[in-house]
């Protein structure tokens, strides 16, 4: 027989005492009213007029007791039971209800007084007879309960409009609408998150960890005569651990952390934003040091004067007003430092960015290949691999992935693992969870045509053969005809990590979009809309090569590409003439790649038709086949070198229903088309 544990353990914490509540208040009035109401229906009454009460007591001889309310003119006569179960019937059971009534409206007190006399006189009436006033208490309780009900209505209501006040939450009523609603963590706090837990960003992390030192060993920089920055701006694209990082400041401080989203401040009424801003502050001076983080700064930190004839918010403004005032208002070593994330610093206000406020901008960049492998690292700590999964393979499979993608990676694929019931998560499990996230859930339920099947593959395989045979072309990764996400088709690519794209690059990657529409001219005689995916991205990168990159024969070193994004989207920085030589070079560069995409085709006309009859049959081909078809590539990129290529003699993929337990090598850009 098992005992429960006893709670004698000085280490078990104890219960919160018990506190009272204005809802008991509240409880125990309606306790009250509900009693009055019960202990009432011991008394059944019916109400008659005057003369039929006069048969009852003259007549019936059946009234009891009388009773006389001279100030409501109200007169109640307790009935015998016999007269009760003529007038209540069913209602009235002798036993249960204690007495029965009748009640009547009478002329005048003193002429009741007179008539009981006469009924007393001639026995009518034998009873005792009573004369009192009405319970005020009662009439003042029905009276009152209304305006009751109505004040306790809008006080709840009025609660719940207000929020929580202070930092650490709780009730502060319609006078907290201005509190700052950010959270308080401390050194204290049960979930902490160190930079142990924050793999890759070396860079990021070594000024973070400076503003760390600041706050731990102030004296170290102040004794030479160093002020300590007032505030660091995180910029980096979405998901490649901003937030993270001002955690695991919160984590490694071991000093007060506030933490507070910039739409926090944004309220409609008036005031109230500058209200927290103040009230937020105020609360970091008296914790100092301390660390104020708030998430997405953009939301208030907007440029001013922007769009002004649109209709500009201007309770916004007076909120970032207030927080520029408050971040150059403090004294230099108060101890309170500002962290900020964004991934739109580009729309910040200049008074925002200025040193003095946000001394530092930390750029988080998308991780590399090192940081890539880091960053698998943390995420595999909770989850049981396999004995021979390969984490570099897996980082080199994921460029262009971002922290979060990356843990999005390692729990679709633990997902995976486990709607299989295995014991251990695999190296095919983690190639399906990238083929999902990057090209979406296979459609083999959707119905195609034959006529729809070949087309398909005929554009697949013409992007396959295009890239084959050029120099800068993204290798290779899987083609498949296979429905997935909202493409019929799809290929997948491993673009090189560059740093700078020379033009050549821009326009092999527009002949290789293009390879799929040149294709279905080629070898099907019509086009379809399924290069409308491609088309897109061709006209988006012609565009960009002639407008912002000056890659253009009639307009070089030209860029009409505003950084700082001042330009009015309703005007161009050109003329009408300069426009229509940008869409004629425009509609250059893309015929001349697409007509050398359609020579490439002609060429290579008989490896093209065996790609597409490969991919009819096995709706799915990799590196491999394209290989032993065309021979290996005449360059070689460092993708290539990284991964090798495979003996052609080795045995050719497992067919389709096994696709998605082989190793595929994927990439975060996939070319998609549209059907």
């Amino acid at each position: 027989m098992a005992f429960p544990p006893s709670n004698n353990n000085p280490s078990t914490p104890k219960k919160n005492p018990f506190r009272f509540s204005l809802w008991w208040m509240y409880a125990i009035i309606l306790l009250l009213l509900g009693g009055i109401l019960y202990f009432d229906t011991n008394t059944v009454t019916k109400q008659v007029n005057y003369s039929t009460f006069e048969n009852y007591v003259e007549k019936d001889h059946a009234i009891t007791k009388i009773v006389v309310y001279s100030d409501k003119k109200l007169v109640e006569g307790f009935v015998n039971d016999s007269l009760a179960q003529v007038i209540f019937g069913e209602n009235f059971k002798p036993g249960k209800n204690i007495s029965a009534k009748v009640e009547a409206n009478i002329p005048s007190a003193d002429k009741l007084s007179e008539k009981i006399d006469q009924w007393s006189k001639s026995g009518a009436f034998t009873g005792d007879v009573k004369f009192e006033q009405s319970s005020q208490f009662g009439n003042l309780i029905w009276s009152l309960l209304p305006f009751a009900l109505f004040i306790g209505v809008w006080i709840y209501l009025m609660r719940r409009m207000s929020g929580n006040g202070g930092p650490g939450g709780g009730n502060g009523g319609i006078f907290s609408v201005g509190k700052s609603k950010a959270m308080l963590f401390d050194k204290n706090n049960a979930d902490k998150v160190t930079f142990r837990d924050v793999a890759g960003l070396s860079e990021a992390k070594t000024e973070i960890e400076e503003i760390v030192e600041f706050l731990k060993n102030p004296k170290r920089y102040t004794n030479l005569g160093g002020k300590i920055p007032k505030g660091a701006l995180l910029v980096g694209p979405p998901g490649t651990g901003k937030t993270l990082l001002a955690k695991a400041v919160a984590g490694e401080a071991d000093v007060p952390f506030f933490s507070m989203s910039g739409s926090d401040f944004v309220e409609m009424f008036v005031g109230v934003g500058a209200s927290r801003v103040r009230d937020l502050f105020r609360q970091a001076k008296e914790k100092a040091p301390c660390i104020v983080f708030i998430d997405e700064i953009d939301a208030v930190g907007r440029a001013r004067g922007r769009n002004a004839g649109m209709g500009a918010n201007d309770e916004r403004e007076n909120t970032l007003n207030q927080l520029l005032t408050e971040m150059d208002g403090f004294g230099t070593n108060s101890g309170v430092i500002i962290l900020a994330a964004t991934n739109r610093a580009d729309i910040l206000d200049k008074a925002l960015m200025r040193a003095g406020r946000f001394d530092r901008q930390i750029y988080v960049d998308l991780p590399d290949l090192p940081d890539r492998v880091e960053i698998f690292k943390v995420h595999l700590r909770k989850i049981k691999t396999a004995a021979d999964l390969d984490v570099e393979l897996l980082a080199r499979q994921t460029p262009g992935f971002s922290g979060a993608d990356i843990a999005n990676v390692c729990n679709e694929a633990a997902l995976i693992a486990a709607r299989h019931n295995k014991d251990s998560v695999s190296k095919e499990d983690f190639n399906a969870a990238v083929d999902r996230i990057i090209g979406g859930l296979e459609k083999r339920s959707k119905i195609l045509t034959d006529d729809e099947k070949n087309a398909i593959a005929i554009h697949e395989a013409g992007h396959a053969t295009v890239s084959w045979h050029l120099r800068y072309g993204n290798p290779l990764v899987k083609v498949t005809i296979v429905p997935r996400g909202k493409a019929l088709g799809a290929a997948w690519y491993l673009p090189e990590e560059r740093q700078i794209v020379p033009s050549q690059v821009l326009l092999d990657d527009i002949c290789s979009l293009l390879g799929g529409r040149a294709a279905e001219e080629l070898f099907t005689g019509h086009i379809s809309t399924g290069a409308a995916n491609d088309l897109e991205r061709v006209t988006k990168q012609a565009y960009a090569m002639v407008v912002y990159y000056g890659m253009s024969d009639k307009l070089p070193n030209l860029s009409y590409y505003d950084s700082t994004g001042q330009n009015n989207m309703f005007t161009n920085p050109y003329s009408d003439d300069r426009a229509r030589i940008i869409d004629q070079e425009v509609s250059r560069i893309i015929a001349e790649q697409y007509e050398r995409a359609k020579a490439i085709l002609t060429q290579h006309a008989k490896g093209h038709h065996e790609l597409a009859e490969t991919l009819i049959t096995r709706e799915v081909i990799f590196t491999d086949d394209v290989e032993r078809i065309f021979g290996p590539r005449q360059w070689t990129s460092r993708t290539d070198e990284l991964f090798g290529h495979k003996d052609s003699t080795e045995p050719t993929p497992p067919p389709i229903d096994d696709v998605e337990a082989t190793e595929v090598k994927e990439d975060k850009e996939v070319k998609e088309d549209t059907k």
